[in-house]
């Protein structure tokens, strides 16, 4: 079952598919299992690893480099607020989407403060999880416009 269209994420200069790399962080082993199951049905994503806290997607972030990193707000030890803190700080260049089950303005705001590209609930559908993740890709390749500022 695919939920989003073959190359929906467009092509890169050579003409080749644009493939995102995804790393799931998630303390819940269902969760991440449930991220997996759903990206890998997907001919634009391809997922590279997953992490159970911020402390080890830190490390894994480093490792792998993915393109786009699913992060939950809240897990035990470092959480994911401070685990975007950090790959910043180091100058990670992955994009951090966060999903979360908390409807809470601190935590979206704390997100975005330390360096998230995006913020959804994880109550949205796959389709809007899948076109976020192109956004977010096509945001790094510069290929997407901004809004001019006033």
């Amino acid at each position: 079952m695919n939920w989003a269209s073959p190359g929906e994420a467009g092509f890169d200069p050579e003409g080749r598919p644009f493939v995102i790399s995804v790393l799931v962080v998630d303390a819940q082993p269902l969760q991440r299992f449930g991220f997996r199951v759903l990206l890998e049905c997907t001919p634009d994503t391809e997922i590279v690893g997953e992490a159970g806290n911020g402390a080890e997607a830190v490390r894994r972030i480093t490792e792998l480099r993915p393109d786009v990193v699913l992060m939950d707000t809240r897990m035990p030890g470092a959480d994911g607020i401070e685990a975007i803190r950090r790959v910043v700080a180091a100058g990670g260049r992955s994009r951090i989407l966060v999903l979360t089950t908390f409807d809470v303005d601190r935590y979206a705001f704390a997100a975005l403060r330390a360096g998230a590209s995006g913020f959804l609930l994880k109550d949205i559908g796959p389709e809007e999880l899948l076109l976020s993740l192109i956004h977010i890709k096509r945001q790094a390749a510069g290929r997407v416009r901004r809004p001019a500022r006033r």
